[in-house]
């Protein structure tokens, strides 16, 4: 897990918390499907209603496959928030353009893959926002299974779990993040979001979230 570069991930950080695609409530926090208690809850696909932070996010993950997979043939979005990012990308770099289903479809053709299968080819994925790993990954080995040679992963915001890193390393997927918590924290406190008492709060987050409590 790599960050692709750290004045971009403040950028980008801060235009995410501007537009409340990052929402911090350590006080009241949410509540994960895991059952995780979190004082942060990210929405990425806010962003496609802002046209330059869009624009801004598209640029980069555009650069980011540029640099590090100059040999990608095509391109692939986990569904679903990964999709138009993907599609956006992928007509930028005039590359074919799929999609990765959590789950089959109930009917017709019941897809797992939308979009031309072509078993060889070298794909890209992206993804909207990495936690544990684990649903992006599975989109990782359906490629695969497919035929897919996947080269890397390319994100827009990452909590930078131990656990996400382990799961990368141990499928074998660079993943590239454009922003992460950490990078978030000292976007957050300078523009106000949170004080010094909610960030202590938040970075005991980051080191366990699953014995995470807000603070009374």
């Amino acid at each position: 897990m790599e960050i692709f570069n750290k004045s971009i991930a403040a950028e980008v950080a801060s235009k995410l918390l501007e537009i409340e695609a990052i929402r911090l409530q350590p006080e009241k926090p949410f509540t994960w499907a895991s059952g995780w208690k979190s004082p942060i809850y990210c929405d990425n696909r806010l962003s496609l209603s802002y046209p330059a932070i869009r624009k801004l996010i598209k640029e980069h993950l555009y650069s980011i496959i540029q640099e590090r997979f100059p040999s990608a043939e095509s391109i692939a979005g986990v569904a679903t928030a990964g999709i138009p990012q993907g599609a956006l990308i992928a007509d930028a770099l005039d590359l074919p353009f799929l999609y990765v289903r959590s789950k089959p479809k109930g009917h017709g053709m019941e897809n797992m893959i939308e979009g031309k299968v072509t078993p060889g080819q070298k794909v890209v994925v992206v993804e909207d926002l990495v936690s544990t790993g684990g649903s992006s990954l599975k989109a990782v080995q359906d490629l695969r299974n497919s035929g897919f040679e996947v080269l890397g992963m390319v994100a827009i915001f990452t909590y930078g779990f131990e656990v996400a890193k382990e799961n990368f390393a141990a499928a074998k997927v660079p993943l590239i993040c454009l922003s992460d918590y950490s990078s978030m924290l000292p976007q957050a406190l300078a523009n106000d979001y949170i004080n010094d008492e909610t960030l202590a709060s938040l970075v005991e987050w980051r080191k366990d979230p699953t014995i995470w409590q807000p603070r009374p």
